[in-house]
């Protein structure tokens, strides 16, 4: 709001005026290139004045060519005029209104499934679908076996390599553990066998 200024011969004042309550201002002198606060202009850097004074539009576009007033949503114009506060608030208003309905469809889902009879012939597919699994267990039973057929064969096989060596003379004093390990072939043969038998 500008003050109304009176010049005189004796220099500028700001005119008298009322206040509210009936009561009168007296009038003020004012000093030669006063501005008041309000008519201040808002100081603003090199950098704030070089992105306003900034076209809008990208080189080589000129505003008859494309309508980009109109694509660009007015929403974000309302975002930026707002303050963090306020954007906040926003925020949470619409997480507020997000989690409302999410309780809702909830609350939905659980009314259905009340109303949901259970009858008995899902309960026998569950039943047929308790012997798939035991077919499934047998499967991975017979896998494991397989597996551990694999690696009994593996022992197998450096037990003879062993014997070999042995044989050969390459080892001529073999130690406590190649003996024992010579000793177990025969176990390993055995255990091999039956593991196949199962299969």
């Amino acid at each position: 709001m500008a003050a109304p200024y009176v010049s005189d011969d004796s220099g500028k004042y700001i005119a008298s005026t009322q206040r509210p309550d009936g009561s009168w201002r007296k009038q003020r002198k004012v000093k030669e290139g006063y501005v008041p606060q309000e008519e201040v202009p808002v100081y603003e850097n090199k950098y704030v004045k070089f992105f306003k004074s900034k076209p809008s539009l990208p080189p080589g576009l000129c505003e008859a060519d494309g309508t980009t007033g109109q694509a660009q949503p007015s929403k974000p114009d309302a975002d930026a005029s707002l303050s963090k506060t306020a954007k906040r608030n926003l925020k949470r208003k619409e997480k507020r209104k997000q989690e409302k309905g999410e309780r809702e469809q909830v609350e939905e889902t659980r009314q259905d499934l009340e109303r949901v009879n259970i009858s008995d012939t899902p309960v026998q597919k569950n039943v047929t679908s308790a012997h798939k699994n035991g077919s499934a267990s047998s499967d991975n039973s017979a896998a494991e076996k397989a597996k551990k057929i694999k690696n009994l064969r593996k022992k197998l096989r450096q037990v003879e390599e062993l014997q070999q060596k042995i044989d050969c003379g390459e080892i001529i004093q073999p130690s406590k553990e190649q003996l024992e390990k010579l000793a177990r072939r025969k176990a390993l043969e055995d255990e091999i066998e039956d593991l196949e038998l199962d299969l």
